[in-house]
């Protein structure tokens, strides 16, 4: 008895998405970090305040930087996460014209030519050529 340890196309766009949503929870603070992030410094200027010397308190000029700082490290942190969602809506947008075009799948053991029959939206799109579903990144050359 032979068992094939091949994934298909779809089964491995699912998989990489079921990773991907488990790698979002474990740097969701399940695990630990090598980075600091907002939340972090968030707690070293609390503590840096309530242990502040009374006789020489934090001066304002400080105090005004460290809150500017705190501020542009959160407007990063909201760019990323927008750019992550852009990236989706772009490689969706991207696989959707790819229907009725005429594609090259390479997978890491042959070439497929044929048409994009169907496309799939998503994180992870996936494009449907001879009946078979394919990951975008497969797709090598488009032809009309």
């Amino acid at each position: 008895m032979q068992i094939d340890m091949n994934l298909t196309s779809v089964d491995l766009a699912k998989t990489r998405m079921a990773v991907d949503a488990f790698n979002k929870t474990l740097s969701e603070g399940k695990v630990t970090k090598n980075e600091l992030d907002k939340d972090d410094f968030l707690k070293i200027l609390i503590t840096q305040l309530q242990h502040q010397d009374p006789t020489n308190p934090m001066q304002d000029k400080e105090f005004i930087a460290q809150m500017a700082q705190f501020s542009s490290l959160e407007q990063m942190t909201n760019m990323a996460s927008g750019f992550g969602k852009l990236s989706g809506v772009l490689a969706s947008s991207e696989a959707q014209s790819l229907l009725g075009k005429n594609v090259e799948i390479t997978d890491a053991e042959s070439s497929v030519n044929g048409r994009v029959e169907q496309v799939i939206r998503g994180e992870f799109p996936l494009v449907m050529v001879n009946g078979k579903f394919y990951d975008l990144e497969q797709v090598s050359v488009v032809a009309e």
